[in-house]
């Protein structure tokens, strides 16, 4: 795989992928951290264009090979490119949902990109996303501040640090695909329709899940999905109309009933302000960079006398959680023997 061009480590939260869709200038959709896969959770995260799973990866074990019955002929109607770079897997899981959905509003850029690869094979859309000087640049954008940089390109470390992957499911003309750029193409795993694809897709995740350990818990799942104001406000445009109706006809339950679902919907669409305020301010904070904020805090310090005992403190407490950490610990060993 290149390392041409590096890319960041980015991370696996709604709020970052939010805002990176939105920096792509796609329009009318978000993305949710999916905590269920019961009925109820899905149900109220639809319409959902696409899921993204997070795992541990474990060499070799791609997609094609995790399942040697599904169909991986080329499919012309599938966006399908191979990752051909180190750190591009989160904004290209993102991307495999973005350009299999018709319906959502690519912008004219990511429009443009995705017409102008469209006969790509997928090495070479591949080599696109990551040439991509928008793609790369919103990517980038995401990468915290650190002065003390690590070059994650090298791999002469004697420590095996734990490497994780992103992967898509999406549902592409009547079909459910498991779309991962580390496999040979994207995996076709049986007909589905627009309502039932959330069903299908469950049992595949929580296989895939199964083949871990049960310590292993280091798995997320997001769901990019509508704008859930556009949403909440197409469902107030059609409570407003039945409320005219109600009136014409005087049917004062309906009314009130119809009046409660319509302040419900407004509270949520204020949460949902809220929420973007703040995903906006912690993406301002992972980006920012505290180290100049950090020395000016030691230097007053310092100036005033009172570092040293703050460093002596700082020890003290240190020891005393250290201590106390281990006498828990002790006192559950104690209790399971």
């Amino acid at each position: 795989m290149s390392d041409a061009g590096q890319w960041c480590l980015i991370e696996s939260d709604p709020g970052v992928f939010t805002e990176l869709i939105r920096a792509f200038n796609v329009q009318g959709t978000q993305v949710e951290e999916v905590w269920s896969l019961d009925d109820q959770t899905l149900e109220e995260l639809k319409p959902v264009y696409g899921l993204i799973f997070l795992f541990k990866w474990q060499g070799g074990n791609d997609s094609s090979r995790l399942h040697p019955e599904a169909d991986l002929s080329v499919d012309e109607n599938v966006y399908f490119a191979k990752q051909v770079i180190n750190n591009a897997c989160a904004t290209q899981a993102i991307l495999s949902i973005l350009l299999n959905c018709p319906t959502i509003d690519l912008g004219a850029e990511l429009d443009n990109f995705k017409d102008f690869t469209r006969l790509f094979d997928p090495y070479d859309k591949g080599l696109a996303i990551t040439n991509s000087e928008l793609i790369r640049g919103v990517h980038n954008s995401f990468a915290r501040s650190d002065p003390f940089f690590l070059d994650q390109t090298d791999q002469s470390s004697s420590e095996k640090e734990d490497i994780f992957h992103f992967i898509s499911y999406v549902p592409v003309q009547g079909a459910l695909y498991e779309l991962d750029g580390l496999s040979n193409g994207p995996v076709n795993l049986g007909p589905c329709t627009g309502d039932n694809w959330l069903e299908k897709v469950r049992p595949v995740i929580q296989e895939r899940m199964s083949r871990y350990t049960s310590a292993e818990i280091r798995f997320n799942l997001l769901a990019l999905i509508k704008n859930r104001e556009d949403v909440y406000r197409t469902r107030i445009g059609e409570i407003d109309e039945r409320m005219r109706h109600a009136s014409n006809t005087n049917n004062s339950s309906e009314l009130m009933q119809l009046s409660e679902e319509r302040d419900q919907l407004l509270q949520r669409i204020e949460m949902e302000k809220v929420k973007f305020k703040r995903y906006e301010r912690e993406n301002s904070l992972r980006k920012h960079n505290f180290i100049q904020f950090i020395y000016n805090i030691i230097r007053i310090l310092a100036e005033r006398g009172e570092l040293q005992a703050r460093i002596e403190y700082a020890r003290k407490e240190m020891s005393k959680r250290i201590k106390d950490r281990a006498e828990k610990k002790k006192g559950e060993s104690g209790s399971k023997n």
